[in-house]
């Protein structure tokens, strides 16, 4: 008689993963970070904050006493400049490096994260600089009290920030990984009756248009729209498109993917 002991199940998932559907019907998978990976990195930053402001306060006094600059409107003027560097150093340190480093502090990059829009985005500078004035709200009481409750009770460990700018952090290995799939199972109604020719097209042709609906969403709004231009025109006169077509040359790329997935079997 034989005794085969149960196989022990996996310990569960505390990995919290994000799928976003961006209007462009491109699907975005993300890792959100942890509590405890932001405050690694809000340490990191915060002991290259303090160690920025020992230097600049040790440098300061030494020419302040250097200059005899204590007389009392200089010793004003010293004091006010002092405070707007330290207010600057706090709180611009952290716009400031997520907008040169496209949603990254150095604390954030040595932990492996990154901000983000909810859309899977970057943030513009504005909304950056609306997301960390923010942290005077979120610090309240004392070290980031209002901030760790927002946290722990939204879906996205957000904090006030996060909320008002509509942003995230996720996992820099998710974003390193990252690879949209273009969703042709619910095309327009316009593209789905109409045919634009796509059995004249050659594969290498349909690799162009499958490599661009594919990595569209990280192109700026220009970019994007000339480069589908530049690709239309290429096939045009390869194409049968009829005299009232009123569809953008991206939503026609879109129809000529459908149409030759469909062709082929694997469009549904």
């Amino acid at each position: 008689m034989s005794f085969n002991p149960a196989q022990p199940e996996a310990p569960p998932s505390y990995v919290d993963q994000l799928t976003i559907e961006t209007p462009e019907q491109t699907s975005l998978d993300f890792t959100v970070a942890g509590i405890g990976s932001r405050f690694l990195a809000l340490a990191l930053d915060t002991l290259i904050q303090i160690a920025v402001g020992i230097v600049v306060g040790i440098a300061g006094m030494i020419t302040l006493g250097a200059t005899a600059a204590f007389a009392s409107s200089s010793g004003m003027w010293a004091a006010a400049i002092f405070i707007l560097f330290y207010f600057l150093l706090y709180f611009g340190y952290f716009a400031l490096f997520e907008i040169i480093w496209n949603g990254q502090t150095p604390g954030k990059r040595v932990v492996g994260i990154r901000v983000v829009k909810d859309s899977g985005r970057p943030l513009t500078p504005a909304e950056s600089i609306g997301r960390n004035l923010m942290r005077i709200v979120d610090y309240l009481p004392a070290l980031y009290a209002i901030g760790i409750v927002s946290a722990i009770l939204t879906k996205e460990n957000k904090r006030l920030g996060d909320l008002v700018a509509g942003s995230l952090v996720v996992r820099e290995a998710s974003l390193a990984s990252l690879k949209p799939v273009w969703q042709t199972d619910q095309p327009q109604a316009q593209v789905a009756t109409s045919s634009y020719g796509a059995a004249n097209l050659a594969p290498q042709e349909f690799a162009l248009i499958e490599s661009f609906l594919t990595r569209r969403s990280e192109l700026d709004y220009d970019i994007r729209l000339r480069m589908a231009d530049q690709i239309f025109f290429r096939l045009k006169p390869k194409l049968t498109l009829p005299a009232d077509a009123s569809l953008s040359a991206e939503a026609i790329l879109e129809a000529l993917a459908y149409e030759r997935r469909t062709a082929t079997g694997y469009g549904s």
